[in-house]
């Protein structure tokens, strides 16, 4: 009878001690490898192919325009698709015909820079590269800013994402990676739009194009 009770005893305790291990029981702990695909970086690759990798803040920093564009009435004679630069405005538009046109922010050339004429789009490129004038940098370096040869096409870049040439001229009109600058007089003679704002305007506009750029 002492031995029953012993064994019963001894099972009962087993039977607890299970239940608390159970109970108990602490979860493995799965650690990802830099390489695992559930990996959550924060970063993305930028839409257009082969380009730098960047965060989406930083994407929508140099990116969106701070002053939106706005289809507009238009009624001046000039043929659909010439774009007109009004640099006392600070206003780029692109006429489309039937008395619209859509009107656009952007930075025109600061005092010393500013300059008026008519080309014809000869080119455009996408995330262009970057060759700044020896005067520039030679007027930089005496500011002490050391301006690169060159630089490749990136979210850094001061062309932004698009670029249209006009003529044989050194200017253009180009994106920004300084939103901040549109709307006022800063650039050294391009034209200056938010990155989704000369990617919408590059789109519609055609080699051959007229660009009248005036007071």
């Amino acid at each position: 009878m002492k031995t029953l009770a012993i064994a019963l005893l001894a099972g009962l305790l087993s039977t607890a001690g299970s239940a608390y291990a159970a109970d108990n029981a602490i979860d493995p702990i799965e650690v990802a490898s830099l390489s695992s695909s559930a990996q959550k970086t924060g970063w993305l690759q930028v839409l257009s192919g082969g380009k730098p990798v960047a965060s989406e803040k930083k994407i929508a920093a140099v990116s969106r325009a701070p002053i939106a564009r706005e289809l507009v009435a238009f009624n001046e004679k000039v043929a659909p698709g010439t774009i007109i630069v009004d640099n006392s405005e600070r206003r780029l538009y692109h006429v489309l015909g039937d008395g619209i046109a859509m009107k656009y922010a952007v930075s025109v050339g600061r005092d010393g820079f500013i300059w008026t004429g008519s080309e014809k789009v000869t080119r455009k490129t996408e995330w262009p590269t970057w060759t700044p004038p020896e005067d520039m940098r030679a007027r930089e370096a005496k500011k002490g800013k050391i301006l690169p040869v060159s630089m490749k096409g990136g979210l850094d870049n001061p062309l932004g994402s698009r670029a249209i040439y006009l003529g044989s001229t050194i200017y253009r009109i180009h994106g920004t990676n300084q939103p901040s600058s549109l709307g006022k007089a800063q650039s050294s003679g391009c034209i200056r739009m938010a990155n989704e704002d000369v990617e919408h305007l590059y789109t519609q506009v055609t080699k051959g194009a007229t660009v009248i750029v005036r007071d």
